[in-house]
Formats: C-alpha cells, sequence, structure tokens
C-alpha cells in the first residue's frame, strides 16, 4: 500500500500541471459534446499510461540513444502539435451539445497521441522521474508504484474533463478565448519541438 500511495502521489504531481494534455482535454470539454469529452478522456488516459510505463522501463534511454528516432519524432511532434494549436485559435467559439460538431473519433486518436508520445523531451524526462524512482525501489514492489501513477493518470484526466465539462456554460462567453490561450501555448510546444529539430540536425 505504501507503495501504490507514492505512485499515486508522484503520478498526479507529474500530470498536474498545465501541459498539452490537460490543454487538449479542456479545449475539448469546453468546446464539444459531453460524450465526446468523456472518449477523449479516456484516450489520452491510455495514452498517457502507456508513455508512463515506457518511461518507467527506460524507454527514453532508447530515443537518447537512438538520433534517427529522437529526430523522427520531433520532426513530427513540431509539425502535429503546431497543426493541433492553429486548429484551436481558428475553431468555433460556440459550445455545442450535438454530435454534429464533434471531431471524428481517428482525428481525436491522433491528437491525444501527439500531444502525449510525439513530445521527446517529455519522453526523456519521464524516464528520468520514473526511471530515477524505479532504481530506488525494491524490485517486487515496483509494480505497486507504476500502478499508482496509472491511477493518478486515470483520476486526474477524468475529474478534470468531468469538471470542465459540468461548468463549461459558465465558460460560454470565454471559450473562443480559452481556444486561443490553448492554441497559442500548443504553437509555442510546437515551434519549441521544431527549433530542438533545427539544434539536433546542425
Amino acid at each position: 500500500m505504501k507503495y501504490l500511495l507514492q505512485g499515486l502521489l508522484f503520478g498526479l504531481a507529474y500530470v498536474a500541471p498545465i501541459g498539452a494534455q490537460n490543454l487538449y482535454v479542456i479545449n475539448t470539454a469546453t468546446s464539444q459534446s459531453k460524450l465526446r469529452t468523456y472518449q477523449v478522456a479516456l484516450i489520452t488516459v491510455f495514452f498517457d499510461i502507456s508513455l508512463a510505463i515506457s518511461c518507467f522501463f527506460g524507454i527514453g534511454l532508447l530515443i537518447d540513444k537512438c538520433l534517427l528516432l529522437k529526430e523522427i519524432i520531433l520532426l513530427l511532434g513540431s509539425v502535429i502539435v503546431t497543426y493541433i494549436g492553429i486548429g484551436l485559435i481558428r475553431s468555433t467559439s460556440k459550445v455545442s451539445d450535438s454530435k454534429n460538431g464533434d471531431d471524428s473519433l481517428i482525428k481525436i486518436i491522433a491528437s491525444c497521441f501527439a500531444v502525449t508520445w510525439l513530445n521527446p523531451q517529455a519522453i526523456i524526462d519521464g524516464s528520468l522521474l520514473l526511471g530515477g524512482f524505479k532504481a530506488s525501489l525494491p524490485s517486487e514492489m515496483s509494480k505497486y508504484f507504476i500502478l499508482g501513477v496509472c491511477i493518478a493518470s486515470f483520476v486526474w484526466f477524468n475529474s478534470l474533463a468531468i469538471l470542465v465539462s459540468k461548468f463549461r456554460s459558465k465558460f460560454n462567453k470565454l471559450i473562443k478565448w480559452i481556444n486561443v490561450i490553448c492554441g497559442v501555448i500548443l504553437i509555442f510546444y510546437g515551434v519549441k519541438l521544431g527549433y530542438s529539430f533545427i539544434q539536433l540536425i546542425k
């Protein structure tokens, strides 16, 4: 139980800061139907947990050592995250409860994958943090720690989706600005990834 709680607290501290994943869930909760919002939350949880588990077992070390793989992720991440950000800025400012206003499920999955997996810095940082904890844990207890991290991801993103969706009527006049702010921050992430790619290939 001790290691499960450690993983839960670490996981909450890891996913709570506003980043690309949180921004995407918030934007979906303010601009699309509740069903789609909960789908986005669950898809984000899936990719976040898969990334956490991969980081826990050291995939960041592989990316850091394989220059070509790192370059590919940086380039794809830059293009896709920037594209998502531009899409948010250009999106409608009206809340829609109808399914007609929702993005396709394939687009949602691709976007959730992009904001989670196409950021090598997040992968490497996650590997250092989670890998560091793994090294400090008794080997038989590590499974409880990573389970706690996974539970934290599930609780956080679903709570965020429910909370923002529940009170989204209060965001009605602010939705366009929320979209713009989220979009600008995502574009910043994308440009930062692009800059890292350029620095890497010099």
